[in-house]
């Protein structure tokens, strides 16, 4: 049994039994006041039968679930855990020749809610959702080394933007070895990954199989990818054979990682240009030249208050980009937030295509790979939406 407990009210055991991961705050009965954030505790139901242990932290999520068995969290359960997520990657045939850069973890879709882990070509970068998960980071530093042995290069926390504002000092730091950066392989494209400075853990991994996509459109076409961050679906459209390559984001930084990718896999050079512009203000002054335009924004909606304005904005960024694709070319249009399901954002896709009264058809329903898998008892983690659409006249 864990050193801590808490209780839930008679009921709201339901959601446990059905293998949901997380407890709401309002569930709980009773709990020890002493509990300091990120403990394990044992969840027990109002007649004191055990039901899980997990994290304990203070928020709406009180609690998230580790295991719902009697089971000790040591080193042997995170071995045991890596070597589980590590399994399936293989069946995924990750890492490999072409393919050397992935998610090892994806939190509640490998039953370590809390925990996100990128392998790039063997340097390991953790991030902590949750106070518990940072504070075993030490456990699951050495966890990983045991399972991946000289595999690994080095590991590098960066939990920083992703724990409670307040909590602490700095949360970005080394847990093994030291390396700012390093050239990966993606499907044979080639980028330069820094994750101390770098968005998220360095690159946008979710999206290898929706720009493996658009290279299959790309031979010979003019292509416009908006809010590029590090030139992803840019370097796919280039390697295919696209006759033009633009890339729009907002960030000076972000432009500078795309100009580096795209001479990576150009050294020569090649046909388009780099804009460090909004691309709202992009799509407003620039002309119809293109043949498939590629609309990836970051999430307009982090919580629920929100989304309402975030549907506008998905609108407006739609139609917008709708209005400059020529006649018998494509939109690969994105949404990341959770809180914005597919029907929605199909339906705002769908209001855009009427308000730029082009002739619209869905070719791909477009989602994460299989290396960010979806815990079937929690859909929650299905955030990532997108949609291929060929336009007409």
């Amino acid at each position: 049994m864990s050193k801590y407990s808490v209780m839930l009210k008679k009921g709201k055991e339901v959601s446990l039994q059905r293998k949901h991961p997380w407890i709401f705050s309002g569930a709980i009965k009773q709990s020890g006041t002493e509990i300091p954030e990120g403990s394990v505790v044992d969840v027990i139901a109002h007649d004191k039968t055990f039901l899980a242990k997990g994290h304990w932290q203070n928020g709406s999520i009180a609690v998230r679930i580790l295991s719902f068995e009697k089971t000790k969290i040591d080193h042997k359960f995170w071995v045991r855990s890596f070597k589980q997520a590590a399994a399936t990657r293989r069946q995924m045939r990750l890492p490999s020749a072409d393919n050397n850069v992935f998610r090892l973890v994806f939190g509640e879709g490998d039953y370590l809610p809390g925990l996100v882990i990128d392998w790039y070509a063997g340097h390991l970068v953790v991030q902590a959702h949750s106070i518990g998960m940072y504070e075993a980071r030490e456990d699951i530093s050495q966890a990983l080394q045991e399972v991946f042995k000289d595999q690994v290069k080095t590991i590098y926390c960066k939990s920083g933007d992703t724990l409670p504002a307040g909590y602490g000092d700095d949360k970005n730091g080394w847990l093994f070895g030291d390396a700012e950066s390093t050239v990966v392989s993606e499907n044979g494209n080639k980028f330069e990954i820094d994750w101390v400075t770098g968005q998220k853990t360095g690159f946008f991994i979710d999206q290898r199989d929706n720009r493996q996509l658009l290279s299959q459109y790309s031979k010979g076409k003019k292509v416009l990818n908006t809010f590029c961050y590090s030139g992803g679906f840019s370097v796919y459209a280039l390697n295919a054979g696209a006759k033009l390559v633009d890339s729009v984001d907002c960030s000076a930084k972000a432009i500078k990682l795309t100009d580096t990718n795209m001479t990576l896999n150009a050294e020569d050079g090649y046909e388009g240009k780099t804009y460090a512009e909004d691309t709202f203000k992009f799509l407003k002054e620039n002309g119809d030249e293109y043949d498939i335009v590629v609309v990836d924004p970051p999430a307009f909606a982090k919580h629920r208050d929100v989304r309402h304005k975030a549907v506008i904005g998905y609108k407006r960024l739609n139609e917008m980009a709708l209005r400059k694709i020529k006649a018998g070319g494509m939109l690969f249009t994105f949404s990341c937030s959770q809180v914005v399901d597919r029907t929605l954002f199909e339906n705002t896709v769908r209001a855009a295509a009427i308000e730029a009264g082009r002739e619209v058809s869905i070719l791909h329903y477009l989602h994460q790979p299989s290396c960010h898998p979806v815990n079937l008892c929690h859909p929650e983690g299905e955030y990532l939406k997108g949609l291929v659409l060929k336009v007409g006249k």
